[in-house]
C-alpha cells in the first residue's frame, strides 16, 4: 500500500468479516456487525460503500446480492496501521512501543518464546 488509507475503527470491523469470510454478501456482513454495534443495515451498507470508494473493498454482482472482496491484504493494513500508531502514539520509536505492549499484556510462553526468536533473529542481522 503505497500510499495510506485511512480505516475508521468501525470499518475495521467490517475488513475483519470481509478478509476471513470473502467473498461475502453484503447481507452476512450486516447479519455479523449490526446487532453487536447497535448499527443499522443502512449503517454497515454505507460503510461497505466507502470502502469500495477507499478502494480497500471492490464487489461483484450475483443477481441482486453484493459480494465484496478485499482488494488490500490484512497484513499491509495492519503494517500501515501499525506504523501509524508508533509514530502518533511513540514518537515513531518502536522499542518504547514494544516495550509497553509485552509489559501490558498477557502473553502465552509459546507468544514469548516467538518473540525471543524474533529478537534473536533481529540481534543476528544487526
Amino acid at each position: 500500500m503505497a500510499n495510506p488509507i485511512p480505516i475508521s475503527d468501525a470499518e475495521w470491523q467490517v475488513m475483519h468479516v470481509v478478509w476471513r469470510d470473502h467473498p461475502v454478501e453484503s447481507q452476512q456482513v450486516v447479519d455479523q456487525l449490526a446487532e453487536a454495534n447497535g448499527w443499522s443495515a443502512a449503517t454497515v451498507k454505507t460503510m461497505l460503500h466507502r470502502l469500495v470508494k477507499k478502494q480497500v473493498l471492490d464487489f461483484d454482482r450475483d443477481g441482486k446480492r453484493y459480494l465484496y472482496r478485499p482488494v488490500v491484504r490484512r497484513s499491509d493494513c495492519i503494517r500501515q496501521e501499525s506504523r501509524s500508531f508508533v509514530d502518533r502514539v511513540f514518537g515513531g520509536a518502536a522499542a518504547p512501543a514494544l516495550m509497553h505492549l509485552v509489559k501490558n499484556s498477557k502473553l502465552t510462553d509459546e507468544e514469548l518464546a516467538e518473540l525471543r526468536q524474533l529478537l534473536d533473529r533481529k540481534e543476528g542481522k544487526s
